[in-house]
């Protein structure tokens, strides 16, 4: 029997929160702010917002804040999060899920599609988002 809390997106107040669960496959309000993630993670030290503090943005909906956030950029995707979370909570792929949101352009599907995108926004994307929507598209 599966014990977890879970809240309604309409109770809870956040569409956004829903749906970057929904895109991560992650359960984000099983995290209980350790902080495990951030003290292992190689490019804290040059994010705007901690790992830890990303979840719990999210969990409060903070969806504009998020989206301008530089870490999910910064982010290398090298897992440390992933594997230092006791709650089990991949949060390398809620960053991926973040890079998706801000890249997609009114899209409602779940998925980048680079080749849609104009050689002009290929080239400017971070390597690492490319990477990412690949990562996305193969898995």
């Amino acid at each position: 029997m599966n014990t977890t809390l879970r809240i309604s997106p309409d109770r809870f107040g956040s569409a956004f929160f829903a749906k970057l669960e929904k895109i991560s496959g992650q359960n984000l309000l099983a995290c209980y702010q350790c902080g495990k993630c951030s003290a292992g993670c190689p490019m804290a030290p040059h994010m705007d917002v901690l790992p830890n503090q990303i979840i719990r943005m999210a969990q409060l909906g903070m969806r504009e804040q998020l989206l301008a956030a530089r870490s999910i950029w910064v982010c290398v995707s090298c897992m440390t999060c992933n594997s230092r979370c006791p709650k089990e909570i991949r949060i390398a792929e809620v960053f991926e899920a973040l890079r998706e949101m801000v890249l997609r352009t009114g899209s409602r599907d779940d998925q980048l599609d680079i080749q849609k995108l104009s050689p002009e926004a290929r080239g400017a994307l971070p390597p690492i988002a490319m990477i990412s929507a690949m990562r996305k598209l193969t898995s």
